[in-house]
């Protein structure tokens, strides 16, 4: 049997719409490029970005926060052409954003060292180099992690030298890539008041831990009944989320906000920021579309920063703050990769603190 005749089990998503659009079934494994190397996948994280990518959350069309857009979609779906990272999605597509794989071939302009090597997949590709903001996302322009192999160009796995197991490692990529972005975009550094948005979220909690290791004072939003977790990661202060944050932290008061939540509190961010404070975002969970009063951007001088192309420095960062052992990962439940509808139904419920990772059948 060749190659190209071989088969594997994958989640295939065949359109915008709800979890009917999941589908577990046979298809072609993956075949290598030269330039390329098939992993097959050990663990693969469920995040936002692959729910939002299946909605077509990220179409301009779309003006409510995600949970509203997924309800609408469970019950009346539509092909978005601007619902991917990029413009259209590819459809039918393989999704996962978040890969910890094991290297089992290799193209022919691979260096074989990494045969046989764990490793976490960059999964935001610059491929016209650091100076544009071109990307390339795994899972969202081309097939990802939800199934037993995965090709990707050799130049965006990174080997691991850790005892973490795979499930662990596989909450890395996305969340962590996205908070190290941000704080890198911002320039976070010791001493600044960070307040984190959304805190126990994938990304929220990267944020703190990942603030916290750069010397950041972080205050730390969520729901009252994961306060004492995000204490225990780090968190200096916790606030309700429900809270009037001028009330209770004072207009001026935070160096950095780091928000992937936005929505109806969004005004309230930019009080609390200091004069020359910066603003850094990834996300819009809670709704995309915020009441801006530019007074509160220009009289105090704020920077808001869009975050989305991960900077050259961020993942090779990360590997190292993880075999370093200054950060740890928070995997909240595991699933088998033919359960992927139940997990993200459960990720949906916002419930969880930290992050859900899909295991392929056969290696559990």
């Amino acid at each position: 049997m060749t190659d190209s005749e071989e088969r594997m089990m994958a989640v295939v998503t065949a359109g915008n719409g709800g979890y009917e659009k999941l589908v577990y079934s046979s298809v072609p494994k993956p075949v290598p490029g030269p330039d390329e190397v098939l992993l097959r996948v050990l663990a693969a994280g469920v995040n936002n970005t692959d729910i939002n990518t299946r909605l077509g959350w990220y179409s301009s069309s779309v003006t409510t926060d995600t949970q509203t857009a997924a309800n609408r979609q469970e019950t009346q779906a539509a092909q978005t052409p601007d619902g991917g990272w990029n413009g259209a999605t590819p459809f039918p597509l393989i999704q996962g954003t978040d890969c910890c794989g094991l290297v089992v071939k290799t193209g022919d302009n691979v260096t074989p060292g990494l045969m046989d090597q764990r490793v976490l997949v960059r999964a935001c590709m610059r491929p016209n180099g650091y100076d544009v903001m071109d990307t390339v996302w795994m899972a969202s322009d081309f097939d990802g992690a939800f199934a037993e192999y995965v090709k990707v160009p050799a130049t965006e796995v990174f080997p691991v030298s850790c005892d973490w197991s795979d499930a662990e490692l596989a909450t890395i990529p996305c969340a962590y890539g996205t908070a190290e972005n941000m704080l890198h975009r911002a320039g976070v550094g010791r001493g600044d008041r960070v307040l984190v948005v959304g805190a126990s979220g994938g990304v929220g909690s990267a944020a703190v831990q990942l603030a916290k290791r750069r010397g950041a004072k972080v205050l730390a939003i969520t729901s009252r009944g994961k306060m004492d977790q995000l204490r225990e990661l780090g968190a200096d202060d916790v606030i309700d989320r429900d809270e009037d944050l001028v009330m209770r932290l004072g207009e001026g008061s935070i160096d950095v906000v780091v928000d992937n939540v936005a929505g109806p509190k969004f005004p309230q961010m930019l009080k609390v920021l200091r004069p020359g404070g910066r603003y850094v975002s990834s996300g819009a969970i809670a709704g995309p579309f915020v009441s801006l009063d530019m007074r509160d951007m220009y009289l105090k001088d704020i920077s808001l920063i869009g975050c989305t192309a991960w900077d050259a420095p961020v993942f090779p960062n990360l590997v190292s703050y993880i075999e370093n052992n200054e950060i740890r990962p928070l995997v909240a439940k595991v699933f088998p990769l033919n359960q992927i509808a139940q997990a993200q139904q459960e990720f949906m419920e916002k419930t969880h603190f930290g992050n859900f990772v899909l295991i392929p059948e056969q290696y559990r």
